[in-house]
């Protein structure tokens, strides 16, 4: 990938999009799709009308790029993702991140659905990513380099943002929240981890394990964008939980956990 591959997807969104930079960008992961307040909607875009990225297909995501402004914050949010999975290689996970590092973002929030490994840990409960495991041996950095992209061989010590994590736990705080730090373990997904995987990945230091957040985590670092990265705990890991796991499951979880998702989001937009 080169900057210029994405020139046509940034070409295709209006011009409001690029008028000023925003406050802060957002990436709403399994489920978070509706947790936005908003003051005013400037643009909405539907993901199958921006080349490269195309419609999701997740249940549970939206695809829609939304324009908005909350509390005087000029908010840009990608509500849904694309994964590594679908098949569509790294352009689409990460051409969200690309765009908003072209409107001059330098503040992204990242959200997810995971699976919880820890022991302390139950459904509901939200985990404050502070460090990642790559279980996969790709990186979305893999290919041709470009200056715009930072440094050819970014340093990964401090991929999630101190301060906005302070944030994040400053909200819980205020909400009175179950709210721990924690590691994410990336799997390439669609399975989930077999019960043996899960075992390894606690080994590695993961707190809680998914499909997301960090091609666009080292994406957005590389670049020069402060990250925050939160989680939901929706399902406990295979080997964990005592039964069959599926994505409906993650999809009943997100939907209990609504209301919080929208008081922890507005919250974190207040203090920015």
């Amino acid at each position: 990938m080169t900057p210029a591959d994405f020139d046509v997807a940034a070409g295709s969104l209006p011009d409001e999009c690029f008028r000023q930079p925003p406050d802060l960008g957002i990436i709403l992961g399994s489920g978070w799709g509706d947790a936005l307040e908003m003051d005013e909607c400037l643009v909405r875009v539907p993901y199958s009308d921006i080349p490269m990225l195309g419609r999701a297909t997740v249940p549970g995501h939206a695809g829609e790029l939304v324009v908005y402004l909350r509390g005087g914050k000029r908010i840009v949010a990608w509500c849904g993702r694309r994964h590594w999975y679908e098949g569509s290689g790294w352009a689409p996970v990460v051409l969200p991140v690309e765009i908003l590092r072209r409107m001059g973002a330098g503040k992204l929030l990242i959200t997810n659905a995971a699976g919880g490994i820890n022991p302390v840990l139950r459904p509901g409960d939200f985990v404050i990513v502070r460090d990642h495991v790559n279980t996969l041996g790709l990186n979305p950095l893999i290919g041709s380099h470009s200056p715009e992209w930072g440094s050819r061989f970014p340093d990964m010590t401090g991929v999630y943002s101190q301060p906005l994590a302070e944030k994040l736990h400053a909200a819980a705080n205020r909400l009175d929240l179950r709210m721990m730090d924690g590691a994410y373990a990336y799997t390439s997904g669609p399975c989930y981890e077999t019960p043996a995987e899960v075992r390894a990945i606690t080994r590695l230091g993961a707190d809680v394990v998914g499909m997301s957040t960090v091609p666009e985590a080292v994406f957005a670092h590389a670049c020069g964008i402060q990250v925050a990265a939160v989680s939901l705990v929706s399902n406990l890991a295979a080997g964990i939980a005592r039964h069959r796991l599926s994505h409906q499951e993650v999809i009943d979880a997100a939907e209990r956990a609504k209301p919080t998702m929208r008081l922890i989001i507005d919250d974190f937009i207040a203090r920015i």
